[in-house]
């Protein structure tokens, strides 16, 4: 069960190594300008795979959705990137149901854990898959594994990261219920944190905190919604960005200056590198080609 391209790796890894009964997905959607119905990522990776039974119910509540899950008898639903399903549907899991979250649990419990892992300067993260309850993100944990989180990292990079270590999470919780045996380890409600989802609204840029700070802030929400500060009253984009070898910090908080081909930021305690940016209407593009285009002063000030 899944929506997004996240879950795609683990489809594929499971359906060659074990054979997937059915896929369950959300109903088609439209997009585009044509407003075409255009299926979930998930739907056209079971296409590709040659799944013949793909259920897309408007609601996981649907007594005939139910009904028709309960015909399939299935051992095992592994659920990655999709809806809260109601216990009369993961009940149905003879050796049981589990989904696989992009944390170590129970760390970043919620929509956004990759961003946050990022945003609080984390060296570490990963995927855990656990027992599906009635309440989110909170199950027994069955297998955890670990990635690591650089200065360079983005969200996007990391999701792309994390994706492929679900696949084989899942794969190796998929063998392990089979086989049976497999130690359950209970959250620490005390170690608990929440990943809400980030939106637009809350990715502006606080130039009035750390280099470091706004360095994870800027790399936490990129790609999307993408951290944004302005700049002579537009909107300027900031994909990533990084520590000059030789930080420092020689003006007011948001004051930028150009030297030697780099764009340096002020920030409470340094300055920050913008390596890549987007002005509206235009493409992103490295801070080098912003610059030849940029006809400015050599410096200003982001608020």
């Amino acid at each position: 069960m899944g929506t997004p391209d996240f879950a795609v790796p683990a489809l594929q890894s499971l359906h060659t190594a074990l054979g997937v009964r059915a896929v369950v997905t959300l109903p088609d959607k439209q997009k585009g300008r044509g407003l075409t119905l255009q299926p979930t990522d998930v739907a056209i990776a079971a296409a590709d795979l040659g799944i013949s039974t793909v259920l897309k119910p408007q609601s996981l509540k649907d007594p005939a959705f139910v009904e028709e899950l309960n015909a399939l008898q299935p051992d095992i639903i592994c659920v990655i990137a999709f809806r809260i399903l109601p216990e009369q549907v993961y009940s149905t899991a003879r050796l049981g149901a589990f989904n696989v979250h992009a944390s170590l649990l129970p760390k970043y419990r919620g929509a956004a854990p990759i961003n946050w892992a990022i945003i609080n300067g984390d060296r570490e993260t990963g995927v855990t898959s656990f027992l599906l309850n009635n309440v989110v993100d909170t199950g027994t944990v069955l297998l955890q594994r670990s990635a690591p989180i650089t200065d360079a990292t983005t969200a996007g990079d990391l999701y792309n990261d994390l994706k492929v270590l679900a696949a084989q999470c899942a794969l190796d919780t998929c063998n392990a219920l089979i086989a049976g045996g497999i130690s359950l380890k209970r959250q620490e409600e005390t170690e608990a944190t929440l990943a809400p989802k980030v939106f637009r609204t809350s990715s502006a840029i606080d130039w009035s905190k750390s280099a470091a700070d706004v360095r994870n802030f800027i790399h936490g929400m990129s790609p999307v919604p993408c951290a944004w500060t302005t700049l002579n009253g537009e909107t300027v984009k900031i994909y990533r960005a990084s520590l000059p070898r030789d930080p420092s910090n020689r003006g007011d908080i948001g004051t930028f200056r150009i030297v030697d081909g780099k764009m340096l930021v002020s920030c409470a305690d340094a300055e920050l590198s913008l390596i890549e940016v987007q002005l509206p209407g235009k493409r992103k593009m490295m801070v080098e080609e912003f610059m030849r285009g940029y006809r400015g002063p050599s410096n200003g000030r982001f608020v």
